[in-house]
C-alpha cells in the first residue's frame, strides 16, 4: 500500500506536485570525447581504409569470369592461397560492416539488444563497443528520450486521472544519453524556466500546436515539442503550465508532463517558432475547419486565454518528459471513482488507511513492510500454513521416522512480530480474485482459439484489474473490457467475483509485486520484459528489493511452477519453497546454466511449432511445459559477463525467462528497465517517470520470515516440535472453568449471559478467535480478523470494551480479558474451551498419570473422544471466522482425534474387547473421516471378530469411501493379508 503522505490545502482540486527526484547523472568528460574520436577514427579505417586498401593492393575479390571446371584444373600456388586469404579479409570485412550497421540501428531506432550477426561473436562485440563510444557525445539527448505511451478517454471527465508511466530505453545507451545531456541540467534549471513563463508570453502572439499522432515507433512529446520550438527540451514545462487542467476537445485533461495525447490542444509560449504551429486559427487554411473550431474554443479557457496556471502546482518530473519509440512501457490506468460497499479493493487495505499511526496505539512491534505488502504476505502466510500442515501430516504418519508431536513451536520476538504482521496484513481475496480472473482469461481466449496476449504489467486500482498489453490484442473476452486505450483490459471486481476455478494452466506467473503509486499497485511480469531489469542503488537497499521479489515468486497463489535462481543473494530463502528457489554459487555458474537452458528452451519452442511460451501455455501440454525461469542477481557482474546476460536476455521474453539484475552504477547493457530503490524506500525509474513506494523485504524481516519457515520445517532441530499443548487445564473436580466454550462441535458458552444479539456474533467469533491462541493476540490481529477490509481504532476499541464486559471479572476482581506486557490480549485459566480440555485429556492419558495406570488411561481417553461432537465450529455462519484459513487447528484438530481413537483402541484390543475397540474408532471417524490409520486399525479390530461378511462389508464401504482414487496402497496390502478373496467377495456383494 502506498505511504501516507501529508495533505495540502489543494489536494482536492489540484494535482500532486511530484518535486523532481535528486537523480546520479554521468557528465560527458574529456575522456569520453577522446573515446569517441578514436571510435571514430577506428570506424573509419575498419569500414573505408581496408576496403580501399585491399582494392589497392589485391583487388576485387571475385574473378572477372566464372568458369569453376577451369579453375578446378589450375595448378595449385602461392597466388591461389593469396586469393584465398584476401577473400577471407575481405568476407571478415563485410561480417564487420554488417555488425556496425545492426548496432547503429539498435542504437538509434530503440529495438533494445540487437539481433545477432551469424558467426559474428567478438566482430559484433568490437562494433557495439566502437559504436557505443561514438554515440555517447555524438547525438542530443532529445533523439533518444524514450516516449511515454498515450492513454485513452478518461473513465469520468470530473475524475482527474493519475497517470504515471516507465518505458523501455531504446538501443543500449540512450539512457546514458539522456542522463548525460538532459536529467541534470533539467533538475537544476526547471525553477529558471518556470520564472521565465510570463516574459517568454510576452516576446509574441499567443500560438497553438496540435498534438500529432504517432508515426511508427516515435510518439509527440512535451519535451520534443519545446525542442522543435522553443530551442530547449528542458522548457517543456513552461508548456505544461500553460495547459494544465484545462479540458481538452475529447473532454479530457491535462494533469501531468508525461501524458499528452494525439488531438490535443498545446498553447505555446510567445516566443515559440515552428511551421506546425498555428498563431490565428480562422488565417490557418492548412487547418481543417473542425481543428480550428476547436483550437478557437480551447483559447477561450484558462487565465485570460492564456492558460497561466499556478507555478507552484506545476511540479512534475523532468525525467517524466521522455520521447520516442521503445519496446516495453508500462502506465498506470486512469482510476475510476471509488467503487461503493458492495465493491472492495482487489487489493486489501491496509489498517493505516483508517487509522494513521499516531493514532493506532497498538501498532507497535508489527513491521510495516508487511503490513503494506498484502499479496506477498498472503503467499507467505499461505506457504507457512502449508507446512506446517505437512509436518503434522508427517508427524501423524510417521513419514520422517518417528512421531513428533502436533503442537508446532510458537513463535517469539521477531518471528511472533513477523507472524503477526502476515496476519494483518494478508489480502488471500484478493489473491484468490487475481488468480481466477487471469485463469479465466486464459480459458476463454483458449476456448475462443485466441493466443493469450503478451502483459507487461498489472495494475490493481480502486477495485478494479487491469492489464497492461504490450500491443492491441483486439476486444477482451467477456466479463473484460477494454480499458482506457487498445493495450488496457481491465476487470472490475464485480465481474472478478463471477470467476469460478478452471482447470487451466496460470497464464502469467511471472507477475511480481513491485509497489505503490496513488493507491494503485504494480506487478511486472517479469518474464515478459524484452531485455534486463536493472535495479540500482545501495546494497542494503537492493536487498530488500531482492528478497520482496524473491519471497512473492516463490509463495504466490497465481501460479503453478516456476523456478527462481537466486545469485548473490538469499541462500536463506530457499527454506521457503525448496522446490521453486535456487541459489546458485557466483555468475559463472549461472552464466552456463541460462546458456543451455537457453538452447534448450529455443529448440522445444522450434520442435513444438510455437512462437512464444504464451502459445505452448495454452496448448495441450499447458501443465508440464513453459514454467518461467526467473533469475535475480544481486551481485553486479562484470562487464564481459554484463554483455553476455545481455546477449542472452534478448531473447529471454519469447523462452518465459526474465532477469533482474543489480547493478552499483546504473550502467547496465541490455537493460530494458532500468530502476533505482532510494534509501527512503522509493523505488524509481528516473527518466521513465515511474516512481513507486517500493514493496520491500528489509534484512531483519527477511530474517524473522526464515525462521518461521524454518521452525515449521518437520526436520528442523534435533527434537521436532514438542507434544505438550502451549495451554494445560485443571481436568480435576477443582479445576472447573468459570466459562467453558465448546468449539468442538455446534457452538456453544456456558457460564455467560447472550450478549446483544447484533453483537452476539462479533463478540463470539472474538472469543473463539482468543480460546484457540492462548499465547496472545495482537489486537490489530484481531481487528483483522473480524473485519478483513479494515477498521477504526474506535470501533476496535469499542468492541474490546464490549468483550471485557462480557466475559467480566475473576472473583478475585481480575479481568478476564487482559493485556500483557506485550501489549497482546490474553484470556484468564478460567475462561477454557473444550479443545483445551481435549487436548489436556489426551496429554494425561500418554505422558502423564496414565501413562502408569491402565484404569486412568482408558477413563481419560474415554473422556477425551466424549468431547468430540463434530468438526470446529460446525455451526459458524457462512462468510465469517474466514480467519480459520490461516490456521492449522483445522489440521489439527482431526489428527488429534484419530490420536484418541487409536490410543482408546488399542487400550480396548488388550483386553480382547474388540466390539469396544471398533466403537472407539467409529466415533473418531466422524470427525477424522479420511485417516488411513484409523482405517487401518479398523479392518483389524473386525478381523479380530472372525466375521468374514462384516470385514468384506467394511472393505466394500472403504472402497465407497475412497472415490475415484481407489484405496491407499498400506490400507489394500492390509486386506490382502486379512482376507485375501476380499476383491471377489466386494464384486459379488455389487
Amino acid at each position: 500500500m502506498p505511504r501516507r503522505r501529508s495533505p495540502s490545502p489543494s489536494s482536492s482540486t489540484a494535482p500532486r506536485n511530484r518535486t523532481p527526484q535528486p537523480v546520479r547523472v554521468r557528465q560527458r568528460t574529456f575522456g569520453d570525447f577522446v573515446k569517441a574520436f578514436l571510435a571514430f577514427v577506428a570506424l573509419a579505417v575498419l569500414l573505408v581504409g581496408v576496403p580501399v586498401a585491399l582494392a589497392m593492393t589485391a583487388g576485387w575479390p571475385f574473378p572477372e569470369t566464372f568458369e569453376p571446371l577451369e579453375w578446378l584444373k589450375q595448378d595449385i600456388s602461392v597466388s591461389t592461397f593469396l586469393s584465398i586469404l584476401t577473400f577471407v579479409v575481405w568476407l571478415a570485412w563485410a561480417q564487420f560492416t554488417a555488425c556496425v550497421l545492426v548496432e547503429m540501428k539498435a542504437a538509434l531506432s530503440g529495438v533494445g539488444v540487437p539481433g545477432r550477426v551469424p558467426g559474428a561473436g567478438p566482430s559484433q562485440l568490437l562494433a557495439r563497443q566502437l559504436v557505443a563510444a561514438l554515440l555517447l557525445v555524438g547525438a542530443t539527448a532529445a533523439s533518444f528520450t524514450p516516449s511515454l505511451a498515450q492513454l485513452g478517454q478518461t473513465y469520468d471527465d470530473n475524475q482527474r486521472p493519475t497517470v504515471a508511466a516507465a518505458q523501455q530505453t531504446p538501443g543500449l545507451f540512450a539512457q546514458q544519453q539522456e542522463q548525460a545531456a538532459g536529467a541534470a541540467a533539467a533538475v537544476a534549471e526547471q525553477a529558471s524556466h518556470t520564472e521565465a513563463t510570463p516574459a517568454a508570453k510576452k516576446q509574441g502572439d499567443t500560438k497553438f500546436y496540435r498534438i500529432q499522432p504517432p508515426e511508427g515507433r516515435h510518439h509527440d512529446s512535451l519535451w520534443e515539442i519545446a525542442e522543435r520550438h522553443l530551442g530547449d527540451g528542458r522548457r517543456y514545462k513552461e508548456i505544461f503550465e500553460l495547459n494544465k487542467d484545462r479540458a481538452q476537445p475529447d473532454g479530457s485533461r491535462l494533469s501531468e508532463a508525461s501524458l499528452i495525447r494525439p488531438g490535443w490542444i498545446m498553447e505555446m509560449p510567445g516566443d515559440a517558432r515552428g511551421g506546425d504551429l498555428v498563431e490565428m486559427p480562422d488565417d490557418a487554411p492548412e487547418v481543417s475547419p473542425e481543428v480550428r473550431q476547436q483550437i478557437s474554443d480551447y483559447a477561450r479557457t484558462g487565465d485570460g486565454a492564456s492558460g497561466g496556471g499556478d507555478q507552484a502546482q506545476g511540479g512534475d518530473q523532468a525525467q517524466d518528459s521522455g520521447s520516442g519509440g521503445g519496446t516495453a512501457h508500462v502506465d498506470l490506468p486512469q482510476q475510476r471513482p471509488a467503487p461503493g460497499t458492495g465493491h472492495a479493493d482487489l487489493q486489501r487495505p491496509a489498517p493505516d488507511q483508517v487509522a494513521t499511526p499516531a493514532q493506532d496505539s497498538s501498532s507497535f512491534g508489527l513491521p510495516e513492510a508487511l503490513l503494506t505488502a498484502p499479496l506477498l504476505a498472503a503467499g507467505l502466510l499461505g506457504a507457512l500454513g502449508h507446512r506446517r500442515r505437512q509436518a503434522l501430516w508427517q508427524s501423524a504418519f510417521a513419514g520422517i521416522g518417528g512421531r513428533r508431536g502436533m503442537e508446532p513451536p510458537t513463535p517469539t520476538g521477531d518471528a511472533l512480530d513477523v507472524q503477526d504482521a502476515l496476519l494483518v496484513g494478508a489480502d488471500p481475496e484478493g489473491v484468490r480474485l487475481l488468480d481466477r480472473s487471469l485463469r479465466g482469461l486464459a480459458s476463454s481466449l483458449a476456448a475462443e482459439s485466441r493466443p493469450l496476449p503478451t502483459v507487461y504489467a498489472a495494475w490493481m486500482s480502486n477495485g478494479d484489474l487491469h492489464l497492461q498489453l504490450a500491443q492491441p490484442s483486439g476486444k477482451p473476452p467477456s466479463p473484460w473490457q477494454l480499458g482506457q486505450d487498445q493495450t488496457f483490459w481491465m476487470l472490475a471486481r464485480a465481474d472478478a467475483e463471477t470467476y469460478e476455478d478452471v482447470d487451466t494452466a496460470a497464464p502469467y506467473p511471472g507477475l511480481v509485486s513491485l509497489g505503490t503509486m496513488d493507491d494503485s499497485r504494480l506487478l511486472l511480469n517479469l518474464e515478459s520484459v524484452p531485455g534486463i531489469v536493472s535495479l540500482s542503488g545501495r546494497e542494503e537497499d537492493r536487498a530488500a528489493v531482492f528478497a520482496s521479489v524473491a519471497a512473492e515468486l516463490a509463495t504466490n497463489g497465481w501460479s503453478d511452477r516456476m523456478t527462481i535462481t537466486l545469485v548473490g543473494f538469499g541462500e536463506d530463502l530457499t527454506a521457503l519453497a525448496p522446490s521453486r528457489l535456487r541459489h546458485l554459487d557466483g555468475i559463472e555458474a549461472l552464466i552456463e546454466t541460462m546458456e543451455a537452458e537457453t538452447r534448450q528452451r529455443r529448440g522445444a519452442l522450434g520442435a513444438a511449432g510455437h512462437d512464444s511460451v504464451l502459445t505452448g501455455r495454452t496448448g495441450p501440454a499447458q501443465h508440464t511445459r513453459w514454467a518461467p525461469h526467473l533469475v535475480l542477481l544481486a551481485a553486479e557482474p562484470s562487464p564481459e559477463d554484463a554483455m553476455t546476460l545481455a546477449e542472452l536476455a534478448a531473447d529471454a521474453s519469447r523462452l518465459g525467462i526474465g532477469y533482474l539484475v543489480g547493478t552499483g552504477s546504473g550502467d547496465l547493457p541490455g537493460a530494458a528497465w532500468e530502476m533505482e530503490i532510494t534509501g527512503e524506500g522509493r523505488l524509481l525509474a528516473p527518466l521513465l517517470g515511474l516512481e513507486l513506494d517500493a514493496q520491500l523485504l528489509p534484512a531483519a524481516e527477511r530474517r524473522a520470515v526464515v525462521e518461521l519457515f524454518t521452525d515449521a520445517d518437520p526436520e528442523h532441530g534435533p527434537d521436532g516440535p514438542g507434544t505438550t499443548p502451549p495451554f494445560l487445564v485443571d481436568i480435576s473436580e477443582q479445576g472447573r472453568p468459570a466459562v467453558y466454550a465448546r468449539l468442538v462441535g455446534p457452538y456453544e458458552i456456558i457460564g455467560l449471559e447472550t450478549p446483544d444479539g447484533e453483537r452476539s456474533a462479533l463478540l463470539h467469533e472474538a472469543l473463539a478467535l482468543l480460546l484457540l491462541h492462548r499465547e496472545g493476540v495482537h489486537p490489530r490481529v484481531l481487528s483483522s480478523a473480524l473485519w478483513p477490509r479494515g477498521v477504526t481504532d474506535d470501533v476496535r476499541e469499542a468492541l474490546l470494551d464490549r468483550l471485557r464486559d462480557w466475559l467480566g471479572t475473576d472473583p478475585d476482581g481480575t479481568p478476564r480479558l487482559r493485556t500483557d506486557d506485550a501489549g497482546r490480549l490474553t484470556l484468564a485459566k478460567s475462561v477454557v474451551s473444550d479443545l483445551d480440555v481435549l487436548r489436556s485429556l489426551y496429554h494425561e492419558a500418554t505422558q502423564g498419570k496414565g501413562v502408569d495406570s491402565r484404569a486412568v488411561r482408558g477413563r481419560l481417553l474415554t473422556d477425551a473422544l466424549v468431547l468430540v461432537r463434530g468438526p470446529l465450529l460446525a455451526d459458524r455462519p457462512e462468510g465469517r471466522y474466514r480467519w480459520l484459513t490461516h490456521e492449522i487447528v483445522d489440521a489439527q484438530l482431526p489428527l488429534l482425534v484419530a490420536d484418541t481413537g487409536l490410543a482408546l483402541a488399542e487400550f480396548h484390543m488388550e483386553k480382547n474387547r474388540a466390539e469396544k475397540a471398533i466403537e472407539a474408532l467409529n466415533a473418531a471417524l466422524r470427525t477424522a473421516p479420511s485417516d488411513e490409520r484409523l482405517w487401518n486399525e479398523l479392518l483389524r479390530a473386525t478381523h479380530a471378530l472372525d466375521d468374514p461378511e462384516r470385514l468384506t462389508a467394511l472393505a466394500s464401504d472403504l472402497m465407497t469411501r475412497s472415490g475415484a482414487r481407489g484405496l491407499p496402497p498400506r490400507t489394500e496390502a492390509l486386506l490382502d493379508e486379512l482376507l485375501p478373496t476380499w476383491r471377489d467377495a466386494v464384486a459379488a456383494a455389487g
